[in-house]
């Protein structure tokens, strides 16, 4: 009996992986296409839709021309894709502008003419996402105010989910149920665009796309994605889910008492829901899980690996360079640096909002801070900071879910982040628990294959292909000498973000900012 193999692509913000596997988790083929995004004025984020497409076919063609399978024993395609970015297309499906980014803050003004219509705390309790300039409600708004000539033209308002289905061959725009809340305009639980905020701010639900349970099939590769990537023409297409969502099931969040965390461009913590939930601070945000009827509950950061990426091409000095003379690559280097210095970085500390801060603070103003400099300080205590400030605001995540009463035994790390076994040890100290990580530590692109193999019935349902498929690589225990120092830390985290908001520091330093 041939194998049949499954292929995931993961269109991330940075660039888009390919991987086909196996029906053991095992990788064939994998093949990666970076590309970048621009930054035309401060607070925004654009990117070519087009081109993110097209390079992710480029990677599907590598990895499969690097697997050496035959393309007819591939079961099904499906994709993971970076969330909350808006796509404004024509009736032809030509595009009208560039995609909007998640990391994009340009809508202050609009949320606060949202506010003015409906409260913080109603908004919350109808789509279960605390308001900020993230959502797609608030692009849609500036879109219709600043750019009227794009707006007349607009036949429907997309994400890249539906947009590269349909780039592949499926007819029509099929958004999954995940991605659908983040326009800003979903009821979770009610399963629908909600009336009442469609209503009041005089949003057609016609310009939205068709939302879809992740692994339902919708169309198949068509003759042209077929000559682009060399995938039969014919192989079934599968809804997949945003790049969190597709991560959970990749790292197998599939049950209670599980967390996920992903320290991607962006950084997120996922914790499974069997039943409706909403945080009573309002402060995290509810998604649709993969299994349809499920849910999950998730905290969200702005910047996480990109804040690394940022210390490590513009102040460690190692800027691109993949090594140094022996050997070693950029990452390896400071990784040496950050384990020549104790736990707390001799009681530095680093606020990680270089694009915002997520949750639970939701400031679109607060800016990135290192406190506590004096001249004993080293740039190995500066690099260690600055990993020790992005778990801390993955630690301000866990810390809300425990306030609203979710309990977490375990956390599952995955993405480029646990490459480094001195961050992954960190992650167990500052969330004092034990922390796993995936034999395939890809799992945005691995949970993508997942709901593929779930579209083509290959597995009953997300949980049957987890359970086939998902394995922990390694633990790492809390230490708690460490712990103990951590909890500081965190308490003087806190303290400053506080300081520096309460103060009125953040907002003072956006103002100025918008002047270049």
């Amino acid at each position: 009996m041939q194998e049949t193999y499954l292929t995931g692509i993961d269109i991330g913000t940075a660039g888009a992986k390919a991987s086909i596997f196996d029906l053991k988790g095992n990788v064939v083929g994998s093949a990666y296409k970076g590309y970048r995004c621009e930054y035309p004025k401060p607070n925004w984020v654009e990117q070519d839709a087009h081109h993110i497409v097209s390079s992710g076919m480029v990677a599907a063609g590598e990895a499969l021309a690097q697997s050496g399978i035959n393309p007819g024993r591939v079961a099904s395609i499906s994709f993971s894709t970076q969330r909350c970015c808006t796509i404004c297309i024509d009736r032809s499906g030509s595009l009208l502008r560039p995609l909007i980014s998640w990391q994009d803050n340009r809508t202050a003004v609009e949320v606060n003419e949202i506010l003015q219509k409906i409260t913080r705390d109603r908004y919350y309790d109808i789509t279960c996402m605390p308001l900020n300039t993230t959502w797609m409600i608030s692009k849609i708004l500036w879109l219709r105010k600043h750019e009227p000539q794009v707006w007349e033209k607009i036949f429907k308002i997309v994400q890249l989910q539906d947009f590269t289905l349909n780039a592949w061959g499926a007819a029509g725009y099929y958004d999954d149920l995940s991605d659908a809340g983040f326009y800003g305009l979903w009821d979770p639980y009610g399963m629908d665009w909600n009336d009442e905020i469609l209503g009041l701010f005089g949003i057609d639900r016609e310009i939205l796309p068709e939302p879809t349970p992740s692994g339902t099939k919708v169309g198949a590769v068509s003759k042209r994605a077929s000559e682009k990537t060399g995938f039969l023409e014919g192989t079934p297409l599968c809804v997949g889910a945003g790049d969190q969502n597709c991560a959970a099931v990749g790292a197998g969040v599939v049950e209670n008492g599980l967390l996920s965390v992903s320290l991607g461009t962006a950084g997120a913590t996922v914790v499974y829901l069997n039943e409706p939930f909403r945080d009573p601070q309002r402060m995290a945000m509810v998604t649709h899980h993969v299994e349809q009827g499920r849910w999950q509950l998730e905290g969200y950061q702005a910047a996480a690996g990109s804040v690394y990426r940022w210390f490590k091409n513009e102040m460690a000095g190692l800027g691109d360079a993949s090594e140094d003379v022996s050997g070693k690559d950029a990452y390896g280097i400071l990784d040496e640096w950050i384990s020549q210095v104790p736990a707390g970085a001799k009681g530095l500390v680093f606020l990680p909002y270089l694009a915002s801060a997520g949750t639970p603070r939701w400031n679109s103003e607060a800016r990135g801070v290192l406190a506590g400099l004096t001249l004993s300080h080293d740039k190995g205590c500066v690099a260690r900071s600055i990993m020790e400030g992005i778990s801390m605001e993955v630690r301000d995540m866990i810390e809300t879910f425990r306030r609203a009463g979710i309990g977490i035994d375990h956390v599952r790390i995955m993405g480029g982040a646990t490459k480094s076994p001195v961050w992954n040890q960190m992650q167990a100290d500052i969330y004092n628990r034990p922390v796993q990580t995936l034999k395939t530590s890809d799992a945005a692109v691995f949970g993508a294959a997942i709901c593929g193999g779930v579209g083509a019935g290959i597995f009953k349902d997300m949980k049957e292909g987890v359970s086939a498929l998902v394995s922990i690589d390694k633990e790492y225990q809390p230490r708690k000498e460490n712990v103990k120092i951590y909890d500081e830390l965190y308490h003087n985290y806190c303290l400053a973000y506080e300081g520096m908001d309460e103060k009125g520091v953040f907002h003072s330093m956006a103002q100025m900012q918008e002047q270049y």
